[in-house]
């Protein structure tokens, strides 16, 4: 360890090697299907120019920073089948896009990092990944009620060569299958329409397993939903959905993953009806197909900014067919209609909370999660549903409500007992994010639309801190606020289309992530100032274990090395490690010169590693890591 000052390391002449991946040079026509194992690079654009699909046990692996651009209005799209894996290896520096060249024509000298919102969607397709998991849906011929391996169905808005196709069936009885990993990557403009009820989403995910890793993905104008899952285990970290045309979050079949940090901006893409155009439900929760059919969907969901439609919006959470749901740690805002929705049937033939014999709507709310459903049951339900560790089969707690206006708002939440005083949930007087700032008012599919045009989501007044937090359990972080961000940190910079679009704050800090809970939860690091030559740069770390020894890494590059139970985000390789001791509330400031000479573009990258005692068997608390970017 070193605890010298940063002029005594050279790390200005280090910075000077590091360098940002290339643009795109060579466009790349895509016309048929991947079935060897293949990388695309940041050196091509590529241009899906049909259905395209990875399959035969193929992986397809995509370089952060490359674009796939299609053609727009021509109809490409990305499908991954049963067995075979994507691996989308963004950064938060360089992200893959997927999106449309009328997309592409709008970024200023073909900086990805610019451009121009346009009401569009249906430019092209979308990404549709397909896995061996566990689902539930009545509609295919031979499927069973009960957890079966030989359940599957056809993926919506593809078209098989016949009803068996193994191109477009998901499903199976594998809840560990693994498709891949996903990092990074903005999706645009998508939704390519098949027919009535048959459109694509911006992220399809049918039978994915708890193997899949997804993190940091935007999808912004989108002609149906935002992000779909059928089934499966899969579990989602750090979303930003925009602009969606039907709902911005759907469940379907049976999910039994969890999800954390996602912000929900509802609106519209075009002027067209609520559901092909303008935003229908922030979340849709369907249950199972039919209700009484399992897997059924039980999900913990900690940490959403979602940010409705105040004057025509729909739903904030709308509730189906034994769907069981708990929300913790949300922010619910500018909804149109109500809080909780009841809706109770989905309108595709299944029947709602409490057929045949299961547990009926009221008890939903007040049925622990430790109890299991005897219907159709699997033979190990302790084992087979997961995602909840405590609570209620579906709840609401430390949570903020705000302008929430409509008059019946809050009726149905009221009756299952949100307000409930040991829920923690709070109605708040002032904004619980630091800015948010509409367009003039619209009108788009016969509704009012009141788009954002400005949006910093950071936490303010109640949503600062929160009084539980989620468990620290290999997935979640014990994120001590309410909302998808925490104070003084974004991570949507850098690599959204909401930056590039102007939509939320540049910031040349960015909120990466990746801690390791200690024994206050999550230590929270934070970065400040602007990293000008010779300006004063601050690193803020709080609610780590107190007056102990503590290193902060910095690095001139990601390494992501998984390291004694935790991520440690920075590379070491031409690094810099500095000893510092925490104060005794586990707080430490450090500030520094920056080193005059550094390139514009340059990246650094920021961890504390805590000596935590009640850290087992390690002793090593991890804060999330942050980015900083030189303008």
């Amino acid at each position: 360890m070193t605890n010298s000052h940063f002029q005594k390391l050279g790390l200005g002449l280090a910075l000077a090697a590091s360098t940002a991946v290339a643009r795109a040079q060579t466009e790349v026509l895509v016309t048929a299907d991947i079935t060897t194992s293949t990388t695309w690079t940041p050196a091509n654009t590529y241009n899906l120019q049909q259905q395209i699909y990875v399959r035969n046990g193929a992986t397809l692996t995509i370089e952060a920073g490359t674009i796939l651009a299609s053609t727009t209005n021509l109809g490409g799209s990305l499908a991954v089948s049963r067995g075979s894996k994507i691996f989308v290896k963004g950064t938060e520096k360089n992200p893959v896009i997927m999106t449309s060249k009328a997309d592409v024509l709008t970024w200023a000298g073909g900086n990805p990092k610019t451009g121009t919102w346009r009401e569009a969607c249906n430019e092209w397709g979308n990404l549709t990944i397909m896995g061996n998991g566990y689902i539930s849906e009545d509609a295919t011929s031979g499927n069973v009620p009960t957890p079966n391996a030989s359940n599957v169905a056809a993926m919506e808005g593809l078209i098989g060569s016949g009803p068996n196709d193994p191109n477009v069936l998901y499903g199976g009885g594998n809840d560990d299958d693994d498709s891949g990993t996903i990092s990074y990557l903005s999706l645009r403009y998508g939704g390519r329409v098949i027919g009535l009820n048959n459109e694509l989403n911006g992220l399809s995910l049918g039978g994915i397993g708890r193997e899949t890793d997804i993190h940091h993905v935007e999808i912004m104008n989108n002609v149906d939903d935002g992000v779909e899952i059928w089934g499966g285990t899969v579990n989602l970290k750090y979303f930003s959905i925009w602009n969606i045309g039907d709902d911005s979050f759907d469940i379907d079949q049976g999910w039994r993953g969890k999800a954390q940090f996602g912000l929900i901006v509802q609106g519209y893409s075009v002027d067209a009806s609520q559901g092909s155009g303008v935003g229908d439900n922030c979340f849709e929760t369907d249950g199972a197909e039919d209700s009484s059919w399992q897997p059924v969907t039980t999900t913990s969901i900690y940490n959403f900014t979602v940010i409705g439609q105040p004057q025509d919006g729909d739903r904030l959470t709308a509730w189906r067919d034994n769907a069981s749901v708990q929300y913790h740690n949300c922010i619910f805002m500018n909804g149109g209609e109500e809080l909780v929705g009841f809706d109770n049937v989905d309108g595709d033939g299944a029947h709602g909370y409490g057929f045949e014999s299961t547990v009926d709507w009221p008890t939903h709310w007040t049925t622990p999660h430790t109890t299991f459903s005897t219907v159709n049951a699997p033979a190990n339900p302790a084992l087979f549903y997961t995602a909840q560790t405590s609570g209620n089969w579906c709840e609401i707690t430390d949570s903020v409500f705000f302008s929430n206006l409509n008059a019946n708002a809050y009726t149905q939440a009221t009756a299952r007992g949100v307000f409930n005083t040991a829920n923690n949930n709070v109605t708040a007087t002032a904004s619980p994010i630091v800015t948010i700032n509409r367009g003039p008012a619209v009108v788009r599919g016969g509704k009012v639309m009141e788009p954002v045009i400005l949006l910093n989501p950071m936490p303010a007044n109640d949503a600062v801190t929160s009084v539980r937090f989620a468990p620290y359990d290999g997935f979640y972080s014990s994120a001590k606020y309410r909302g998808a961000f925490s104070p003084n940190n974004n991570w949507l910079c850098g690599w959204t289309a909401s930056t590039a679009f102007g939509f939320t704050p540049a910031s040349p800090w960015c909120d990466l992530g990746f801690a390791r809970a200690g024994t206050n939860g999550d230590s929270v690091l934070a970065g400040f100032g602007l990293l000008g030559s010779g300006s004063t740069t601050t690193l803020a770390l709080s609610n780590a274990f107190a007056n102990s020894p503590t290193v902060l890494v910095i690095g001139l590059a990601r390494g992501d090395l998984p390291l004694f139970g935790g991520t440690l985000v920075p590379s070491l390789i031409g690094g810099v490690l500095v000893q510092i001791n925490t104060d005794p509330t586990g707080s430490l400031a450090l500030s520094f010169p920056f080193p005059r000479g550094v390139p514009s573009g340059t990246s650094l990258y920021f961890q504390a590693v805590t000596f935590d005692p009640g850290v087992t068997p390690t002793n090593l608390q991890f804060s999330n890591a942050v980015c900083a970017t030189k303008p």
